[in-house]
C-alpha cells in the first residue's frame, strides 16, 4: 500500500490525498500507469488534470470488469478479517488511526503477499534497493510468467477511493 488516505465521504479530495501521498513516496518516473475502476473520483475532471500534470498515464476499467481490482480487493478483505471486524470502533478517528498503524506498522512491513509471491512489500523494496537476489529474481520470474501465460496484469488499482 503506497498511499491511501481516510474521510468520511467519496470525493475527489479523498483520492488526490491518496495519490500525492503514494507519489511522495515513490516519485514515479513520467510514464506511470495509473489504473482505476469507473469511479467518478477518478474520473473526475480534478483528478484527470492532476494525472496529467505529473506525466501519469490514465487506465480505467471496463465497465462491469470486476477482475481488475483484483489485488485491491483482496486487501480490503484482508483488511476487514484481521482488523476491522474484529473491534468495535466507537469514533471514525479511532479506527482511521487504527488503520493507519495497520496498514504501515503491519500490512506493509510485515505482512507476506501473494500478489508479490509472498515476500513482504517493505522486504521487497528494500532487497531491490540494495541489488537484485535469487529472491527477487524468482518473484520476477513468476510475474514474467503470469505476462506469458495471458493472465492480467497485477496492477496497484483500487475502486476504493482513498486507496493506491
Amino acid at each position: 500500500m503506497v498511499g491511501w488516505a481516510a474521510a468520511d465521504h467519496m470525493r475527489t479530495g479523498l483520492v488526490l490525498e491518496a495519490l500525492s501521498q503514494a507519489l511522495g513516496r515513490r516519485q514515479p518516473d513520467a510514464g506511470l500507469l495509473h489504473h482505476s475502476d469507473r469511479g467518478s473520483q477518478y474520473a473526475s475532471r480534478d483528478y484527470q488534470a492532476e494525472l496529467g500534470r505529473r506525466g501519469i498515464v490514465f487506465s480505467m476499467s471496463r465497465r462491469g470488469n470486476c477482475y481488475d481490482n483484483a489485488v485491491a480487493e483482496s486487501f480490503f478483505g484482508t483488511l476487514k478479517t484481521e482488523l476491522i471486524h474484529r473491534h468495535p470502533w466507537p469514533t471514525r478517528a479511532s479506527a482511521k488511526r487504527a488503520i493507519a498503524e495497520y496498514i504501515e506498522a503491519y500490512y506493509n512491513p510485515h505482512r507476506r503477499h501473494s500478489a508479490l509471491v509472498y515476500p513482504a512489500y517493505a522486504w521487497l523494496s528494500r532487497a531491490r534497493a540494495r541489488r537484485p537476489s535469487s529472491m527477487i529474481g524468482s518473484c520476477q520470474r513468476a510475474l514474467d510468467q503470469r505476462s506469458a501465460t495471458g493472465a492480467k496484469p497485477i496492477t496497484a488499482a483500487t475502486n476504493h477511493p482513498g486507496i493506491m
